[in-house]
Protein backbone atom coordinates (compact mmCIF):
# COMPACT_ATOMS: atom_id res chain seq x y z
CA UNK A 1 0.00 0.00 0.00
CA UNK A 2 2.79 2.52 1.01
CA UNK A 3 4.45 1.75 -2.39
CA UNK A 4 0.87 2.30 -4.46
CA UNK A 5 0.87 5.88 -3.21
CA UNK A 6 4.92 6.20 -3.09
CA UNK A 7 4.18 5.62 -6.88
CA UNK A 8 1.26 7.66 -7.39
CA UNK A 9 3.23 10.67 -5.62
CA UNK A 10 5.85 10.08 -8.03
CA UNK A 11 3.68 10.07 -10.80
CA UNK A 12 2.24 13.76 -9.89
CA UNK A 13 4.52 15.13 -9.20
CA UNK A 14 6.20 14.17 -12.89
CA UNK A 15 3.42 15.30 -15.02
CA UNK A 16 3.03 18.60 -12.82
CA UNK A 17 6.60 19.00 -13.57
CA UNK A 18 6.03 17.91 -17.25
CA UNK A 19 3.13 19.96 -17.77
CA UNK A 20 4.72 23.27 -16.29
CA UNK A 21 7.93 22.38 -18.59
CA UNK A 22 5.34 22.16 -21.74
CA UNK A 23 4.18 25.88 -20.88
CA UNK A 24 8.11 27.46 -21.11
CA UNK A 25 8.70 25.85 -24.38
CA UNK A 26 5.54 27.58 -26.11
CA UNK A 27 7.33 31.11 -27.32
CA UNK A 28 5.50 33.96 -26.85
CA UNK A 29 7.03 36.49 -30.05
CA UNK A 30 5.93 40.11 -31.58
CA UNK A 31 6.62 40.85 -34.14
CA UNK A 32 8.23 44.14 -34.88
CA UNK A 33 11.71 45.14 -36.81
CA UNK A 34 14.42 43.94 -34.03
CA UNK A 35 13.09 40.69 -34.04
CA UNK A 36 12.62 40.03 -37.81
CA UNK A 37 15.17 37.37 -38.14
CA UNK A 38 13.52 35.60 -35.33
CA UNK A 39 10.16 35.43 -36.85
CA UNK A 40 11.78 34.34 -40.00
CA UNK A 41 13.58 31.45 -38.68
CA UNK A 42 10.39 30.24 -37.02
CA UNK A 43 8.40 27.12 -38.91
CA UNK A 44 5.14 28.31 -40.73
CA UNK A 45 3.17 26.30 -38.33
CA UNK A 46 4.96 28.25 -35.61
CA UNK A 47 4.19 31.61 -37.23
CA UNK A 48 1.04 30.00 -38.06
CA UNK A 49 0.13 30.00 -34.12
CA UNK A 50 1.47 32.55 -32.86
CA UNK A 51 -0.73 34.87 -35.58
CA UNK A 52 -3.70 32.40 -34.73
CA UNK A 53 -2.72 33.09 -30.79
CA UNK A 54 -2.51 37.45 -31.41
CA UNK A 55 -6.21 37.18 -33.58
CA UNK A 56 -8.05 35.08 -31.03
CA UNK A 57 -6.76 37.95 -28.27
CA UNK A 58 -7.29 40.50 -30.12
CA UNK A 59 -10.63 39.18 -30.78
CA UNK A 60 -11.49 38.50 -27.14
CA UNK A 61 -10.45 42.53 -26.34
CA UNK A 62 -12.45 43.51 -28.74
CA UNK A 63 -15.68 41.47 -27.24
CA UNK A 64 -14.89 42.57 -24.07
CA UNK A 65 -15.22 46.16 -25.20
CA UNK A 66 -18.26 45.56 -26.56
CA UNK A 67 -19.62 44.03 -23.90
CA UNK A 68 -18.81 47.04 -21.86
CA UNK A 69 -20.04 49.60 -23.89
CA UNK A 70 -23.64 47.67 -24.32
CA UNK A 71 -23.76 47.56 -20.38
CA UNK A 72 -23.40 51.33 -20.67
CA UNK A 73 -25.79 51.84 -23.21
CA UNK A 74 -28.17 49.72 -20.51
CA UNK A 75 -27.52 51.45 -17.64
CA UNK A 76 -27.76 54.82 -19.41
CA UNK A 77 -31.00 53.53 -21.46
CA UNK A 78 -32.87 52.75 -18.01
CA UNK A 79 -31.71 56.40 -16.45
CA UNK A 80 -33.49 57.93 -19.62
CA UNK A 81 -36.50 55.83 -18.79
CA UNK A 82 -36.83 55.91 -15.38
CA UNK A 83 -36.72 60.05 -15.99
CA UNK A 84 -39.21 60.20 -18.55
CA UNK A 85 -41.82 58.09 -15.82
Amino acid sequence: MNYFLLGLALLTIFLLGYKSTKNLRKRKIVFNKKNFYTWMNLTKKERYELNKNDSNDYLNRRKGLLNEIREEYKSIAKKNNSKKN
